[in-house]
């Protein structure tokens, strides 16, 4: 009787009740309320939904976060990959929370956060964080002072035009019969917000029309600007996960805590892949070997995502390295031949888990294409939309066959999730979209007549595939939130004798390119001195040329690095290599070994590549107070790694 009076669905006396013990004792009314079959029912489906499909070692990785203090230039400004890439998957702060204690206070006289952000690459585990701890405090393990946790995501939320906080409520958790408890501030309640990154409107909080009233329906950015602000369930603690540029939409004065989700450590790595190849041993220990020979894969496979799609590309590999040509031997090394790999074990079926039917490879390969190519249209236009997630409407607007989506290739680039009133589709890895993009846009360029970047089909007419190159190129040097860049390098990667080996009659056509690699060359080259400051986008197009397996330039400067006879050398052009150098040579591993070479222009046109060296060695350069000056500025950053410099 009691549980009905609590839960408002008694006479007015009943009511009367339940707004007594809630004003007057709101420890009460929880304690009561705990034991609801409600709850309880609310308990088991959050424990049944999230208490599976953890990765392997997520538990260790997971139950410490890196405290941080906002976002860093390079998080607002780069691709995910770039900052990995440029940090050397080492973020820049020693200070960390347990997972137990990040929604309670740092010190006696302080106060829990009310809305904390945590960010993370693509790939990184925002999500299996999420499901460990909405686990853990179903289990009671965790935070056992919030009475009610709140799971959304934003591809859930993508799918209402318009929403109440008390709807909101309900969608979270449909088992209340009364949201207005929570609404309220009766209970400690937590809200999780999965995915702004994912989410479809931008937040505009400058804009936002203000809303206190909880039984309002409004559009939904608006609601999450109202809820973020505290003009709506103001007692509630809020919890957003977001990929780092994306969390840039909130204001740093509206977030009380900010954490990161740290990649993989050496040991972590080790323990991912034993798990990964948990029947064989040998296999995972070749697979770390040869991660650990290329400094570029180690430092991207500290990205859980990243590191499974290399690891099965790379064990795929050895599966299959006697049955290949001596010049085809070589083991993946650019990110456009690790992808080559993943797909081509795709598309023949023969996965480490599940090895191929007895069926004809062309056969495998031909009822394949026609999905590549459908999805590969889906990822290009997603991606210049900054689109990720996709519901059916999307899939229909594309022309994607979702008969198609049954097959087991589908099923491991795009993935399906049901929601309660439609169903999203995701690619598996932000990576994959990317690659299958650049799929997409070369085998189009070279039948295309109009700017594949123009849907209207309104633009200068583009013949052949160099201009369609060309402007994917401009494209991406101009983006503002540099999200081509990777596009780019993929692009740029298949354009590589490597690459049209391993797909040449699979998703490219036989001996297909001809002289274009050449032109490519010349494109990607006139990027780097196109600017006085060496700059990520001039990186990138370094790391383009690796990918199209043009390597001169780069391996000139570091010879005389090794050498240390850098000095007379350092040309616009080999400036760019010498930045692109600092990232990926063994030669900078220790120490990076600026001496006697640098003048003030160079210096200069070095700084914001220079924050991400560990230790830096610069003497005997002649340097003048204004060099110093310039120097001050590099150590005084955000983003400044320098922990050494003599």
């Amino acid at each position: 009787a009691v549980l009905d009076v609590l839960a408002g669905r008694g006479s007015h006396t009943s009511r009367s009740l339940q707004s007594l013990i809630q004003a007057s004792s709101s420890q009460l009314y929880l304690h009561i309320s705990a034991h609801d079959p409600m709850v309880q029912k609310h308990l088991e489906s959050l424990q049944s939904s999230c208490g599976n499909g953890l990765e392997p070692g997520a538990r260790q990785r997971l139950t410490n976060l890196l405290l941080v203090e906002g976002l860093t230039d390079i998080q607002q400004k780069e691709h995910d990959i770039l900052q990995v890439e440029a940090t050397k998957g080492l973020p820049n702060v020693s200070k960390s929370i347990p997972l137990e204690k990040l929604f309670l206070p740092l010190s006696k006289v302080s106060i829990p956060p009310r809305v904390s952000v945590t960010i993370g690459v693509a790939g990184i585990g925002k999500s299996t964080l999420v499901k460990l701890f909405v686990c853990s405090w179903a289990k009671g393990e965790i935070s056992r002072d919030i009475t009610f946790v709140l799971p959304l995501t934003f591809r859930e939320l993508n799918t209402y035009e318009k929403l109440s906080a008390e709807r909101l409520i309900c969608s979270a958790f449909p088992h209340i019969p009364e949201p207005g408890c929570i609404s309220a501030g009766a209970a400690r309640t937590l809200l999780i917000l999965d995915g702004l990154d994912e989410f479809k409107t931008p937040l505009d909080f400058s804009n936002a029309v203000v809303c206190t009233d909880p039984k309002k329906e409004i559009q939904v950015d608006n609601l999450i600007t109202n809820i973020i602000r505290g003009n709506l369930l103001q007692e509630a603690s809020v919890w957003v996960m977001s990929r780092p540029a994306a969390a840039g939409q909130i204001p740093g004065g509206l977030v009380d805590r900010m954490t990161e989700i740290r990649g993989f450590g050496a040991a972590e790595m080790k323990d991912f892949l034993d798990q990964m190849f948990l029947n064989n041993r040998d296999l995972s220990s070749q697979v770390l070997q040869h991660i650990r020979a290329n400094r570029s894969l180690q430092v991207l496979c500290t990205i859980p995502g990243f590191c499974w799609i290399s690891a099965s590309s790379i064990a795929y590999f050895l599966k299959h390295s006697s049955d290949q040509s001596q010049e085809a031997t070589v083991v993946p090394r650019t990110l456009s031949e690790i992808y080559s790999y993943y797909f081509k074990m795709a598309l023949s079926g023969d996965w480490l888990e599940k090895p191929r039917e007895a069926v004809r490879i062309e056969q495998a390969v031909s009822s394949s294409r026609k999905l590549v190519g459908s999805l590969g249209r889906l990822a290009f236009y997603g991606l210049l939309r900054k689109k990720h997630v996709f519901y059916e409407q999307d899939m229909k607007a594309h022309g994607m066959d979702l008969s198609l989506l049954h097959s087991s290739l589908s099923t491991r680039l795009l993935l399906k999730e049901d929601l309660q009133t439609s169903t999203a589709y995701y690619f598996s890895h932000l990576t994959i979209q990317e690659f299958l993009a650049a799929l997409y846009y070369h085998t189009a360029a070279k039948r295309a007549i109009f700017d594949l970047f123009t849907e209207s089909s309104v633009s200068w007419p583009r013949l052949g595939f160099l201009p369609h190159f060309r402007s994917a190129v401009q494209r991406a040097q101009q983006a503002q939130d540099r999200q081509l860049d990777i596009f780019v390098r993929f692009l740029s990667g298949l354009l590589s004798p490597q690459v049209n080996r391993l797909l040449s009659g699979w998703l490219l056509g036989k001996d297909e390119q001809g002289g274009l690699r050449s032109q490519a060359i010349s494109v990607l080259q006139g990027c780097l001195s196109a600017e006085h400051a060496v700059s990520s986008r001039a990186v990138n197009a370094m790391r383009c040329l690796h990918e199209i397996q043009h390597t001169d330039t780069a391996r000139a400067v570091e010879e005389a690095m090794r050498s240390e006879s850098l000095a007379g050398m350092l040309t616009p052009i080999n400036c760019s290599a010498l930045a692109y150098l600092l990232q990926v040579s063994d030669v900078c591993l220790e120490e990076t070994n600026l001496s006697n070479c640098l003048t003030y222009n160079i210096c200069k046109s070095l700084l914001s590549q220079l924050l991400f060296c560990h230790n830096l060695r610069l003497d005997n350069n002649q340097f003048k107070d204004d060099v110093m000056e310039l120097l001050g500025s590099v150590l005084s950053g955000k983003d400044c790694q320098i922990q050494r410099l003599r």
